[in-house]
């Protein structure tokens, strides 16, 4: 069957039930439960939604509604689930039989004896090959419906597409939640670009359609544009100073940290011709003789320093005439949103704030997410600089670790999951561009922020090496798990993302002895 055919005839089986929502907190997450929301309402699907953190409220959400949960298959499906012998082989089955003892046998007797393991060993060899074949083809099945690095809003999406249900509002979701993966390297370049592609295709459809339905020049309208724009955060929200400023990207080939950083931004910016203070004042109220030709000016003068990635493929929707937003700017406004440091309300809360943010009727919320992320976005860099400057990067031999100590600034705002393997990549970015060390330009990046001071907890995570390869997996969950056993630390690995753990400060020394020796 194939994967189209049976996310379709699933779907299906779920319209005669109650649906159960587990919806995880990340943006792509969010994405697809919109999309899901959509499909559900059109169709009349009764459904609860349940935001799970972890995998403790995964199990614990599962263990309250186990008795609503059932598996959807048809009677007459063959669920073809393969044996455990069928993919595990003990190792001590293939162990060399060959050479005899010697005991003291008669010559007759050993030779009876050396000719059945010859044979064992030939039947053992003939029974490994089928297994490695049968093995292969099993695994091969099981690729075609992998979908790791996928954006979980545009398989969702891909399902309304063949139902014919797909509407503008799900395509912009499906667009935010693979910015969302690409904002966060959980997808190579060359995985976003053809996914781009892809969506571009669903953009012209849904314009083509829309304009013979309505007038999209009405007050109301939506529209979505594919367009090249600058790798500049909330620029449009902000001034171009800020953004220049609070930009990973520039940031860090700028070394914005250090004097001489500073003075090369000055220079950036009068190669441009552009007045200081039109840079420093918002965006929307710059000239509007300088906004009509910025991008080209700025790619311009970015090529000539050094900065030849500064325009990227993306997509923006209109709502109206008066509001505009790149995709990148939900992506940090829903993001801050939903991992806000604010202790006036839970989890649950921020979470239902953020999937609110997504839709075009509540506005005043994702104004709010970029205030936020404004502030986000100028801790990070600020806690860059601090580490840069104060040496808080070390070599550990095997990889690079960094530990933000209780009284840092801001540094409640890092200890959710998101907010620190952000800060992470973007320090290991700027690190890379600072260093002289050839060595260290290709370590994997550690770092730990205090998460509970009750507690004595910390949150620890694992950034792979800053590398041009497409080839960027994190191995260091499977460390983490590793280092944990062999020292007994007290370590909870509650995060679906495997490279966070919480650690106990406690026992922090120990993991990081532990995590060099397993990685030297």
């Amino acid at each position: 069957m194939f994967v189209s055919d049976f996310r379709r005839e699933f779907y299906e089986l779920v319209q005669s039930q109650r649906v159960l929502l587990f919806v995880a907190s990340d943006v792509d997450a969010l994405c697809a439960c919109k999309i899901l929301q959509a499909l559900f309402q059109c169709d009349h699907v009764q459904y609860t939604l349940i935001p799970v953190s972890g995998w403790q409220e995964l199990e614990t959400a599962y263990l309250e509604h186990k008795e609503q949960i059932k598996l959807l298959i048809k009677q007459d499906d063959d669920l073809e689930v393969p044996a455990y012998d069928d993919i595990f082989r003990d190792e001590a089955e293939d162990e060399d039989l060959s050479g005899s003892d010697n005991d003291g046998s008669e010559p007759s007797e050993k030779r009876t004896r050396l000719e059945e393991e010859i044979v064992e060993q030939t039947m053992k060899r003939r029974q490994r090959r089928e297994w490695e074949a049968r093995r292969r083809d099993i695994l091969f099945d099981y690729e075609q419906y992998e979908y790791y690095g996928t954006s979980s809003a545009m398989v969702i999406f891909d399902l309304a597409w063949m139902m014919s249900k797909d509407l503008n509002d799900m395509l912009w979701w499906a667009i935010v939640g693979l910015t969302d993966q690409w904002v966060h390297d959980k997808i190579t370049q060359m995985k976003y670009v053809t996914d781009i592609g892809i969506l571009q295709r669903h953009v012209s459809r849904h314009n083509h359609r829309n304009e013979a339905k309505e007038n999209m020049l009405s007050v109301d309208c939506t529209r979505i544009s594919f367009e090249y724009d600058l790798r500049l955060a909330l620029y449009q929200h902000w001034s171009l100073h800020e953004s220049l400023c609070n930009t990973s990207y520039t940031a860090a080939r700028f070394k914005l940290w250090s004097v001489h950083g500073q003075k090369r931004l000055q220079e950036f910016l009068a190669d441009m011709g552009l007045p200081l203070k039109q840079v420093k004042q918002k965006f929307q109220s710059m000239d509007v003789s300088l906004k009509e030709n910025l991008r080209e000016m700025i790619e311009e003068s970015a090529n000539k320093f050094g900065m030849k990635d500064m325009r990227v493929q993306t997509f923006s929707i209109h709502f109206g005439f008066k509001h505009k937003f790149l995709a990148s700017d939900v992506v940090f406004a829903t993001m801050s949103l939903m991992e806000s440091p604010e202790r006036d309300g839970s989890g649950t809360d921020h979470f239902i704030q953020a999937l609110d943010s997504l839709s075009r009727s509540n506005l005043d919320k994702l104004y709010l997410g970029l205030e936020l992320a404004k502030k986000q976005l100028q801790a990070t860099q600020q806690t860059i600089a601090s580490c840069l400057c104060t040496n808080l990067v070390i070599s550990q031999g095997p990889f690079l670790y960094c530990s933000l100590m209780e009284g840092t600034p801001d540094v409640v705002l890092f200890s959710k999951p998101a907010s620190l393997s952000l800060l992470s990549r973007h320090l290991l970015k700027s690190f890379v561009c600072s260093t002289k060390n050839r060595r260290c330009k290709l370590l994997p990046l550690v770092m730990a922020a205090p998460l509970s001071v009750e507690q004595g907890t910390v949150t620890m995570v694992g950034i792979p090496p800053e590398t041009d390869s497409s080839d960027r997996k994190n191995f260091f969950g499977r460390a983490f798990e590793k280092a944990a056993e062999s020292t007994s630390s007290r370590t909870l690995h509650n995060h679906f993302d495997l490279s966070v753990i919480e650690l106990k400060a406690e026992d922090r020394s120990k993991f990081l002895d532990a995590l060099v020796s397993l990685l030297s």
